[in-house]
């Protein structure tokens, strides 16, 4: 497991700067599945189940960690898959709370 899913989203009101690539890219090597954007502005994966009825119970819980941690993903929902993609919209950019939150929803799948 991952040691970003101890950690807790920091608020973000902008003013402090995108995560470089290379920062971005080693805190990837924590949150297995995801992929860094080309820009480098957002991480996304791919979910994928065996019916509507638990694509709607990955994408319920992946709001209840999102409202836990006041930090929100753009979610694309499909019968059998769910595209979750995070990025720290006030700074234009990736931030350490985009990876706490994948690490948090790789580790909803891991039992």
């Amino acid at each position: 497991m991952s040691d970003l899913t101890q950690k807790k989203c920091q608020s973000c009101e902008g003013g402090v700067c995108p995560l470089p690539v290379h920062d971005a890219q080693n805190l990837l090597r924590q949150v297995p599945g995801w992929s860094l954007s080309q820009e480098n502005k957002e991480i996304r994966r791919e979910f994928r189940f065996k019916n509507y009825y638990e694509t709607m119970a990955f994408v319920n819980t992946v709001a209840w960690v999102a409202h836990r941690e006041d930090h929100h993903p753009d979610l694309e929902v499909y019968y059998n898959r769910a595209l979750v993609r995070f990025a720290t919209h006030a700074i234009g950019g990736l931030s350490e709370n985009d990876f706490i939150c994948a690490a948090k929803i790789n580790a909803l799948l891991e039992n």
